[in-house]
């Protein structure tokens, strides 16, 4: 893999040259280069989407299927399997021509070009951070400067770069063991990342949680020596737009750094995988990054709701009763539905202590999620059309899939309590992954607009694929910047 990825010209390079499978049709400026000629006419070659295929030393042809069907997905697609071809070759430097393969409108130009780069940027990425002295793995080689000659997909290349970069920031935090990663550690990564961009972070530590009644995310990590916190990063533009004034948008991410179930321990080998549920908090850190990075013209807040579920004599024990940061009383029926108490004290403090125009939380919340959509996509749940709309966008130009399901008064009243106002989780399965919604729903108010995204199946892959390497996948950095910045257009 190359160490870098970078978006730079140089006189020595090798041109990328894109061949869409109607007739394999390559860019007129190309058609006449007797290597790429030659290139064509290669038996088994056929321009689908992703072959690679070299034309002599100084071309490499890149299938984009039909044209028709190119998409930023296909092209993100190819542009993934490309980087690994070049790596192979040693390349170090490319300039890129997808101009066969264009659309008639230059925006849709640019978008290509975004795709192309996070392509790039998110198949070159593995965990290799703690690779040891028996590791097998190569070491990884040297930079790889990118650029095209057309402006808008240049243009494009610039931004997708910028949101791999941030994407893989959030994957490196959601990869690490922990050992190493606990919520003063997280707390860490926020300070540095605040310095290096110019954002301001605060930090709530357990004491001062406690003193303020947040009886959710301080009994959650009550058990364990890394105390919880809460994570305030905020971004405060130097100019705002016009569409942005008087909006203040809060992120509330899930920042669980581990997640034995407490009492209710997880079994059968339940617990592997457990360093994945700090996956919402990696999203929001990640899109804070390139939120800063683009200067976007919005007001943007991040709060990391920090904790570490273990087990001991201080543990919470189910039948406890606890007193939430808004008031409200909780009893513990799971251990194990953890998560929604440290989110319900963020969601919370977003409400009050932020005045919030718009709220949305990400979370790997439930297990039923997976089972409802597997992990072709993301559950979610919102109070508002406008912010429904706004979010179904911002999915769609990211390519992060969005399922949304039901929020009804029946399933609210299903997490009501018998000695307490509510239960954290109600032991009927029904209706699994709407119960952490549900629950989360009387700590927002009704008017705040507010959208909770659970990513329990798609913050991680079991497997490698085209795009991401076994680990996680920093699934929701760019849904939620393109979301901050179509609110701020």
């Amino acid at each position: 893999m190359f160490s870098k990825i970078s978006l730079n010209s140089a006189r020595s390079h090798v041109t990328v040259v894109g061949v869409t499978s109607d007739g394999r049709t390559v860019p007129a400026a190309h058609a006449k280069v007797q290597a790429v000629a030659d290139a064509l006419e290669t038996p088994g070659f056929a321009g689908d989407n992703g072959e690679v295929l070299a034309a002599g030393p100084k071309h490499v042809l890149l299938g984009l299927g039909a044209p028709d069907a190119i998409t930023p997905a296909t092209v993100r697609t190819a542009a993934a399997k490309l980087v690994k071809a070049l790596d192979r070759r040693k390349d170090k430097a490319v300039s890129v021509d997808l101009s066969a393969g264009f659309p008639k409108k230059r925006a849709e130009v640019e978008a290509l070009g975004r795709a192309f780069a996070e392509g790039l940027a998110l198949a070159n990425w593995r965990v290799d951070k703690f690779d040891g002295a028996a590791t097998r793995r190569s070491e990884r080689g040297d930079a790889l400067a990118v650029d095209s000659a057309d402006a808008d997909f240049r243009d494009g290349l610039r931004k997708g770069l910028l949101l791999g970069g941030a994407v893989n920031y959030a994957r490196e935090i959601g990869a690490t063991p922990p050992n190493v990663c606990n919520p003063a550690w997280v707390a860490e990564q926020a300070r540095r990342l605040a310095k290096a961009t110019g954002l301001k972070c605060t930090v709530i530590d357990h004491e001062k949680a406690k003193k303020m009644g947040m009886g959710g995310l301080t009994t959650v990590g009550h058990g364990s020596d890394s105390k919880s916190c809460l994570i305030h990063l905020a971004y405060v533009p130097k100019r705002r737009s016009k569409a942005a004034k008087g909006k203040r948008l809060v992120l509330v991410g899930k920042t669980l750094t581990y997640d034995t179930g407490g009492y209710s321990l997880k079994v059968n080998n339940g617990m592997k995988g457990m360093k994945y549920d700090k996956l919402g908090g990696c999203a929001v850190i990640g899109a804070m990054k390139a939120i800063a990075e683009l200067e976007l013209p919005i007001e943007v807040h991040a709060l990391l709701a920090a904790a570490e579920n273990m087990v001991s004599g201080d543990s919470m024990r189910p039948d406890d009763i606890i007193r939430m940061y808004n008031g409200v009383t909780v009893e513990i029926t799971n251990t194990d539905a953890e998560g929604r108490l440290v989110l319900a004290d963020a969601l919370t403090y977003a409400e009050e202590e932020l005045e919030a125009t718009a709220i949305v939380d990400v979370a790997t919340l439930t297990g039923g999620v997976v089972v409802a959509l597997g992990h072709f996509c993301a559950g979610w749940f919102c109070n508002d059309e406008s912010l429904s709309r706004a979010i179904e966008s911002a999915s769609a130009e990211s390519g992060e899939k969005l399922w949304k399901l039901p929020l009804w008064k029946e399933h609210r009243d299903f997490m009501r309590g018998q000695h307490a106002d509510l239960i954290n989780s109600n032991p009927a399965r029904s209706a699994h992954p709407i119960q952490g919604a549900a629950f989360l729903s009387y700590f927002v108010d009704e008017k705040t607009p507010w959208a909770h995204i659970d990513i329990a199946g798609v913050g991680n892959v079991d497997s490698s694929n085209d795009l991401f390497v076994a680990g996680p996948t920093g699934w929701g950095v760019r849904l939620l910047v393109d979301w901050v910045e179509g609110e701020g257009r």
